[in-house]
């Protein structure tokens, strides 16, 4: 295992079991963000370092019955938590790095990233990776239930410039990575960036 990894375990894997109960009110978040996803009925959709699994339902909810829904995560005991919530009844999970899918290319009609891009140890090369995975015109959500300044007071620092969040950061590294940003908001409730698959 890398050390990008070991560190993303290490990060959360003391912080699995009481993850649900510290933000116990972030699910209509989720929810509106999985719908500014336009999914239909039938797709296939993947849940990039899905944790606790918390997206779940609603990727379900919004691919019906026929579709297909994927929750990946590095980290082993947040994979368990998603069990023990009964969450892998509304998708796959596993436990895989999102650095290196074991899927096929072109094979998603979106992909769905919670808290994911301050995680990535290779943030352009790690959305080539989804990208491959998913085909063109497809979708990527990047989401937080939390703004940018609202997630830096919490965590005690100041928001800084080189975050890769800004839009004048995640705009650029989007494009160098084969996606096209179509909207960006960055507010007190949530942070949500959306971009297309290029050809």
């Amino acid at each position: 295992m890398s050390d990008d990894q070991t560190r993303v375990q290490e990060f959360f894997t003391p912080r699995a079991a009481d993850w649900d109960s510290r933000f116990p009110d972030d699910g209509p978040a989720y929810a509106a963000a999985v719908a500014e996803l336009g999914l239909r009925a039938g797709d296939r959709v993947l849940d990039a370092g899905c944790g606790t699994g918390r997206a779940l339902p609603p990727l379900r909810a919004a691919v019906g019955p026929s579709g297909v829904v994927l929750g990946a995560d590095l980290t082993p005991a947040m994979l368990r938590e998603a069990v023990r919530a009964g969450r892998d009844r509304d998708g796959q999970l596993l436990l895989t790095d999102v650095a290196v899918l074991p899927l096929r290319s072109r094979s998603l009609d979106a992909v769905f990233g919670a808290g994911l891009v301050s995680h990535l140890a290779s943030p352009a090369e790690n959305l080539r990776e989804l990208a491959r995975v998913v085909r063109p015109g497809g979708v990527l959500a990047l989401f937080h239930p939390i703004g940018r300044a609202a997630l830096a007071a919490r965590h005690g620092r100041p928001l800084t410039p080189d975050d890769l969040r800004a839009e004048p950061n995640l705009r650029p590294l989007l494009a160098g990575s084969g996606w096209r940003m179509t909207s960006y908001a960055d507010e007190d409730t949530r942070f949500l960036a959306l971009a297309v698959r290029e050809d």
